[in-house]
């Protein structure tokens, strides 16, 4: 257990040190240096490389032997201990260019049974959420610390525990390919009717922590990326929330729901 949090301290200071350098960043400006990846609506800032940097250079210095999975400057690196970093630190580039505030920096440390601890920090807001293997999921801020459980009772007090999606408030997010996007689409049309309503912000990792935190009830999204969700997924856990794996199958790529377990299931069948 003392092993799990000081590895958390070390994800916290990490995400911290890239949320930091790119809430400066951002108070500068519009960022002059941008690409595309994958198609011309991935893309990639220098603002990102400079937050995977300073992270892996963080990481490097404080456990060389570790392995690392960085999203940016193809950032995989092999490693001697068993335990691989795996960082988003930029996670909402396209909110970050457009100066949209919701974006963040998620890290996440795991070895070969899966995420060891996590971290996720929203400097627009300065709230920090957490979890380890073994401990609760935390959210850290101006406030104080919560203990996050998702939400148990919708805010006209209607009990929320069964599957019934009527009065659910759903997170996804779109796919960067066109023709994905798509079939998503279509998807999201056969739900909007059956919830209460759908949002969707654009930073997988926030998503994970704000339904940990109880903000939406269930979120689910396809064509995601290990650095994407590896710490979300652990703080949805660890609230108890319910995690389902998204197959992938005709025009749509594989995904992650999460969500309390009435809801998680009954969303599961719509988008699946």
């Amino acid at each position: 257990m003392s092993g799990d949090f000081e590895l958390l301290e070390l994800a916290i200071e990490a995400a911290r040190l890239g949320g930091e350098l790119l809430a400066e960043r951002a108070a500068g400006g519009a960022e002059h240096s941008v690409s595309s990846k994958s198609t011309p609506t991935d893309l990639v800032s220098e603002a990102d490389l400079a937050s995977q940097r300073a992270i892996r250079q963080l990481l490097g210095e404080r456990r060389p032997g570790d392995g690392f999975l960085g999203e940016e400057e193809g950032g995989e690196e092999p490693g001697s201990s068993g335990l691989r970093w795996i960082v988003d630190p930029l996670d909402g580039t396209v909110n970050f260019l457009f100066g949209i505030p919701q974006w963040s920096v998620s890290v996440a440390v795991a070895d070969a049974d899966g995420t060891i601890a996590g971290a996720i920090y929203d400097p627009n807001r300065e709230e920090l959420f957490t979890a380890t293997r073994e401990g609760p999921a935390l959210l850290r801020s101006a406030r104080g610390e919560v203990e996050l459980r998702g939400r148990a009772v919708d805010p006209h007090g209607q009990d929320a525990a069964g599957g019934d999606l009527s009065s659910a408030m759903v997170a996804t997010g779109l796919a960067y390919d066109a023709g994905v996007r798509a079939a998503q689409a279509a998807v999201l049309a056969e739900l909007a009717p059956l919830v209460r309503d759908v949002r969707r912000f654009g930073s997988a990792a926030l998503d994970l922590a704000w339904t940990a935190a109880g903000r939406f009830d269930v979120y689910y999204e396809r064509s995601v990326k290990a650095w994407d969700i590896a710490a979300g997924e652990l703080i949805c856990r660890r609230a108890g929330l319910e995690i389902v794996e998204l197959q992938e199958r005709a025009g749509l790529p594989g995904g992650i729901l999460a969500g309390r377990t009435g809801l998680a299931q009954t969303l599961h069948r719509i988008v699946s």
